[in-house]
C-alpha cells in the first residue's frame, strides 16, 4: 500500500504553538506562501495519482486544506489527532516541560485524553481497514503522522515525537501489507 499524507494548512494555534488535539479549529488565512506551497504538492500528487482513495479527519482543518487542494474525501475517524486533554489550547512546551524525556524516548506511557498506545491502535485498525487499497490520500494531523511515519519505520510509535512534521507536509509511505 503506498499512502501520501499530508498534514493540515495551519490555524491561530499553530502559529501560537498551542496544542490543538480534537478541538476543531479553523485554518488561519490562506496566504500567497501557502498557495505557493499547495501548488508545489500538487505537482507531487499528480505525479502520484490516481489515487483509490481521499480521507480527511472528522475535524474541520482537515476538510478546509482538502478542499484547497480541490479534492472530495471520505471522512474517517480513526484520522482524528491525538486527544491532549488538559494540554488543548496551551503552548506545547507546557506538556514537554511536564514529561521531558518521556514524550520524546516513550510516549506509550503517556495518557493524555487519550492514551498513545490507543493513538498507535487507530494506527494499526487505520492500516488493516484499507490494506486493500494500493494508493490512499490522507489529510491529516501532525501526532497522527508522526506515529504513522515511526509505526511504518519501527514497528511501534515511540518514536513519533523524534519526527518533525510541519504544516501542509506530503509525504509519501510505502507500507507492506
Amino acid at each position: 500500500m503506498q499512502i501520501t499524507v499530508i498534514r493540515h494548512l495551519p490555524t491561530e494555534w499553530n502559529k501560537k504553538t498551542w496544542l490543538q488535539g480534537k478541538k476543531d479549529i479553523g485554518l488561519s488565512q490562506i496566504t500567497e506562501e501557502l498557495i505557493k506551497g499547495i501548488e508545489d504538492n500538487q505537482v507531487v500528487l499528480q505525479k502520484l495519482s490516481p489515487f483509490d482513495l481521499v480521507l480527511a479527519s472528522t475535524l474541520q482543518r482537515t476538510h478546509q486544506t482538502a478542499n484547497l487542494y480541490g479534492y472530495s474525501y471520505e471522512i474517517e475517524g480513526l484520522l482524528d489527532e491525538l486527544d491532549f486533554g488538559s494540554f488543548e489550547g496551551v503552548p506545547k512546551n507546557n506538556l514537554i516541560q511536564k514529561y521531558g524525556d518521556m514524550w520524546f524516548d516513550n510516549p506509550k506511557e503517556l495518557i493524555l485524553g487519550e492514551s498513545i498506545t490507543n493513538l498507535e491502535k487507530r494506527i494499526s485498525m487505520f492500516l488493516d481497514k484499507y490494506q486493500k487499497y494500493t494508493n490512499i490520500l490522507a489529510f491529516g494531523h501532525g501526532s497522527w503522522i508522526r506515529a504513522l511515519i515511526s509505526y511504518v519505520n519501527y514497528g511501534h510509535i515511540n518514536q513519533m515525537n523524534k519526527v518533525e512534521v510541519v504544516n501542509n507536509a506530503c509525504i509519501t509511505l510505502n507500507i507492506e501489507t
